[in-house]
């Protein structure tokens, strides 16, 4: 039984000043967890109980599959990271350190490496596999912009799973294996969310999906489809564009636009000077930007926007993408700013990134690379040639889907959970290969899955928290009862107790209010922020042999006689559950 006379535990009744969404501010006053310092937390008593009760979900569900739980250090050496190239990929992100020898380690940020390695020590043949085996560890990264509470933090705990299997046909077993325990994990914990397509970005792979829990302060942008069910990250979303199927057009036309840097006052300019009927769709928009120091454009209609963080997802190899600022024009005084144009990208060493709609044959009004000068029937294909096209505009709400074209929406949410088809990148790197039935060596071929553990306790509390104070699910709340005493009489805090020793040896976890200070007032507050789902007041009632009982979640209330309280307290939380 957890006292709150004696239990480590102080609310308070002012947001935490560094509060940006509802989980931060009311795990914070509700005493679930202190910050240490940027993106660096503790847990209190009742927020690390409601963190264990997540994640020994995750470890049942995990063991239920049939996967093997492991354990590695988080201190680890910089060898293995370098052989898969990792140690300079993660870049900034990694935790970087020297022991007194000068020696390099890290702090594990994931673990691909380390699992890898555990299976090439210990199996050598076909027969061993396949194998899946997982880690529940506090994993560390350097986040830039560590915030919203426990949701985005430079130290946090994932449970993270790794299938090693022969061939392609065995991963997608093992793949789906995952994939369905990740179903049941988030069923168990009460998240509502959703499975979208992904990229596999820095953990490289083929096939990815995300599990999104939809929530409106998320950090995921994610499109779905009501007409065919069609769901992705905005960063895998595929633009299906038909060729170019118009008549070829007129050689370049030079046109006179003074005062137009922007794609707003280029329209109105045509339309004033040169015929009408001009929209942003009909320019092309040139995006400069810096990607790992060296200048390229991103060629999208003018009436789309870049997202540099999709941009950045889907530019292999790059690490570091910006936009373009004054000092770089100052560095390139072939680009003109506001009039730049990608017939002249050649010449000046300029590599063309374009967006799927500026097909072949397409062609469009765009900067002539001259001050107050813009270029009209510059084709792609015949003017400029675009490199690589690439998924980099804006995805707006509307826009066509790529399975069904009916219009898409956009919603946002928290990811927890991702699931990877790695392939042979790790296994190749760090030679794990097995004997086949020939006698042959194979390369083993795996599969990555992670759960953000300690990122779980923050987003239940986002979905199911209310305007009194967070609102557990019963299957994840650091007590099953919370009981409180109000008044002054001995016989009423005896009585409380009396029932709540009962409820003890009955099977249920409790939380008992035993403190003779704070007002009824003040008591209910505190059990309204904590969000215990079924409270208990014993109080003035008790005079007639009965207590109050409260629905947390719906606000329901009830007296009932003491001498049914067991019953009456154990069938709310059957029904509840």
């Amino acid at each position: 039984m957890l006292k709150m006379s004696t239990l480590l535990l102080r609310t308070l009744r002012d947001d935490p000043a560094d509060a940006e969404v509802a989980s931060h501010r009311l795990l914070v006053r509700a005493g679930f967890v202190r910050r240490v310092a940027a993106g660096i937390y503790s847990w209190l008593p009742l927020g690390y109980r409601t963190y264990r009760k997540i994640e020994n979900v995750v470890r049942e569900e995990m063991d239920k599959a049939g996967f093997q739980e492991v354990h590695f250090p988080a201190l680890l050496p910089k060898d293995p990271y370098e052989s898969t190239n990792r140690w300079s990929e993660y870049g900034p992100d990694l935790f970087r350190l020297q022991d007194r020898k000068g020696n390099d380690y890290l702090l594990g940020p994931t673990h691909e490496e380390m699992f890898t390695l555990m299976v090439k020590g210990e199996f050598s043949s076909y027969k061993d596999l396949p194998l899946s085996i997982y880690q529940i560890q506090t994993k560390y990264r350097d986040e830039p912009r560590p915030r919203s509470g426990i949701i985005r933090g430079r130290e946090f705990v994932m449970k993270d799973s790794y299938s090693f299997d022969v061939d392609d046909a065995g991963l997608e077993v093992s793949y789906n294996k995952h994939r369905q325990a990740y179903i049941n994990t988030f069923d168990r914990l009460g998240l509502k969310y959703n499975i979208v397509s992904a990229m596999s970005g820095a953990m490289g792979g083929s096939k990815s999906e995300e599990f999104l829990a939809p929530c409106p302060t998320g950090e995921d942008t994610y499109v779905l489809c009501k007409s065919c069910g069609y769901a992705a990250n905005v960063e895998a979303v595929i633009t299906n564009v038909k060729p170019f199927a118009g008549a070829s057009a007129p050689a370049i036309e030079i046109l006179n636009t003074p005062n137009t840097p922007t794609i707003e006052s280029l329209v109105a300019v045509l339309n004033k000077n040169y015929g009408g009927g001009f929209t942003a769709a009909d320019t092309l928009k040139n995006v400069l930007l810096m990607a790992d120091g060296k200048p390229i454009s991103v060629l999208v209609p003018g009436d789309r926007e870049v997202d540099v963080k999709r941009l950045a997802a889907n530019l292999s190899g790059v690490k570091e993408v910006r936009l373009f600022e004054d000092e770089d024009f100052a560095k390139n005084p072939n680009l003109v700013k506001g009039y730049v144009g990608p017939q002249d990208a050649k010449k000046f060493g300029i590599k063309l990134f374009a967006d799927p709609r500026i097909t072949k044959g397409s062609n469009w009004v765009t900067g002539a690379n001259k001050k107050d000068t813009h270029a009209r029937f510059v084709t792609c294909g015949r003017d400029f040639e675009v490199e690589q096209y690439i998924e980099a505009v804006e995805i707006k709400a509307g826009d066509a889907c790529p399975s069904c074209e009916k219009p898409i929406v956009i919603d946002r949410a928290i990811e927890i959970g991702h699931i990877f088809q790695l392939g042979r990148k790790y296994a190749k790197a760090l030679d794990l290969t097995v004997l086949d039935q020939n006698g042959a060596a194979q390369v083993v071929t795996m599969g990555s899955y992670g759960i953000g553990v300690s990122r779980a306790v923050a987003v239940i509390a986002e979905q199911t928290y209310d305007e009194i104070g967070l609102c557990w699910p019963a299957e994840v709340a650091p007590a099953d009862v919370h009981i409180v005493a109000t008044g002054k009489d001995d016989s009423i805090f005896q009585a409380a107790e009396k029932i709540a020793t009962e409820l003890e040896a009955a099977g249920l976890e409790v939380l008992f209010d035993d403190r003779r200070d704070p007002s009824a007032g003040v008591k209910f507050k505190d059990a309204e922020l904590i969000g215990i789902p079924v409270i208990v007041v014993v109080g003035k009632s008790l005079v007639d042999g009965k207590f109050e009982l409260r629905n947390r979640k719906s606000g329901e209330k009830s007296e009932v006689a003491v001498g049914d309280a067991i019953y009456a307290i154990k069938s709310l939380i059957a029904a509840i559950s």
